[in-house]
């Protein structure tokens, strides 16, 4: 019996092992089962219509430069009281239209007209000095003659009359001064135009050099802007502008009228001037504008829309098709038509390629892509992002 218990131990073993092969083969029939039913899922085919597949087209782009900010108006001119008086009365108020040399209101000049009279007795005193000096100075030259008095005297009545003289010289100089402060202090429009601003009101009291009222020219208005280093050899005075005035639909002819000959301090911009004449005063100054400078282009250029162009991570892309299934390809672009929704594509695709026209989502490189015959799809390219057709 105990030469027995080994060979029943090993029978023992022997049906373990059997039957863990046999559920294991019963195990691995099951997962085959279960398996079979995903392998055999057919791949989906992406379904793209003509109007959704673009092929690159060569074109010319005009290169725009753009630039924006207020008009102003060069033709200001500001009214200042230029002696120290009471302002008696302005005929004018904001609005209102003024020719050059219209009196626009009334100083009261008190003080100012005292000093002219006071300058005047100061004249008269230096002239009834020159003339004593010029009296006595002929009578010693008569006694010289006779040699009643030595050189010295005489000399001594020559040099009185000469201080005499400037002196009246001095005082007839201030004179005139007093007369042409008077005569300007009165409050002349230099300029035709509107009056932009009241600074003072009547019955305030003046001091020189102050503001009384701003008035503008709005026949001509300015748009200063600036443009790159890169860019202003392509610029030139004379060039046609247009600009789109805040406000108002329909772009207005301009030109360029100045370039900066240096660049401003601590950038690499360049400033330029644009005229645009306004003799219906249509516009005001203030009011914001873009000005835009379209070059045209003597090169065709190879294009794609610019819905075509996607962009991850700062890198543009696009999506193909090619041997019927989606590939991506980076590219690289260089200028833009915003008016015309194209793109230059400098790297990256072909002229015989065939692009997706509009951003979709969930697109996998590699998916497999068919282009239908016949009638266009519903999706139109577009900048917007468009759902996937299958």
């Amino acid at each position: 019996m105990r030469k027995q218990a080994p060979r029943s131990k090993a029978k023992a073993a022997a049906v373990v092992v059997l039957l863990l092969l046999v559920g294991g083969g019963l195990a691995g029939a099951m997962w085959t089962q279960r398996a079979k039913p995903e392998a055999a899922k057919p791949e989906v085919t992406l379904e793209f219509s003509p109007r959704e597949v673009v092929h690159p087209q060569s074109t010319a782009l005009p290169l725009v430069l753009q630039f924006s900010g207020p008009l102003v108006a060069p033709q200001t001119a500001v009214v200042r009281a230029k002696a120290a008086g009471t302002l008696l009365s302005l005929s004018v108020d904001e609005g209102s239209r003024v020719r050059a040399g219209q009196l626009l209101g009334r100083i009261d000049l008190a003080e100012l007209d005292s000093r002219v009279n006071e300058r005047h007795a100061m004249l008269e005193s230096a002239r009834a000095q020159w003339a004593q000096a010029e009296r006595n100075y002929q009578s010693n030259l008569r006694l010289a003659d006779q040699q009643f008095i030595s050189a010295n005297a005489l000399d001594t009545s020559r040099a009185q009359l000469d201080t005499a003289r400037a002196q009246l010289q001095a005082a007839q100089a201030q004179v005139d001064s007093l007369r042409v402060t008077q005569r300007d202090a009165a409050l002349v429009a230099p300029i035709a135009g509107v009056v932009a601003r009241r600074h003072v009101v009547p019955g305030e009291k003046l001091a020189a050099e102050q503001q009384v009222l701003t008035l503008v020219d709005l026949a001509r208005l300015e748009l200063a802007g600036s443009v790159g280093t890169h860019e202003v050899s392509l610029l030139a005075p004379g060039q046609p502008v247009q600009v789109n005035v805040e406000g108002v639909a329909t772009p207005v002819a301009a030109t360029l009228a100045r370039i900066a000959p240096a660049a401003e301090p601590g950038s690499r911009a360049i400033g330029v001037t644009v005229v645009l004449d306004n003799p219906k005063e249509t516009f005001r100054a203030g009011q914001y504008a873009v000005a835009r400078v379209v070059l045209p282009d003597a090169q065709q250029r190879l294009t794609l829309p610019a819905s075509a162009i996607g962009s991850q991570s700062g890198q543009e892309h696009v999506w193909l098709i090619e041997g019927g299934v989606l590939a991506r390809r980076a590219v690289i672009t260089g200028r833009r038509d915003e008016a015309g929704g194209r793109v230059e594509v400098l790297q990256g695709v072909a002229p015989d390629a065939r692009v997706l026209a509009a951003r979709f989502d969930n697109l996998r490189e590699g998916t497999r892509a068919l282009l239908l015959p016949g009638k266009a799809g519903s999706v139109a390219a577009s900048g917007a992002s468009a759902p996937l057709v299958k």
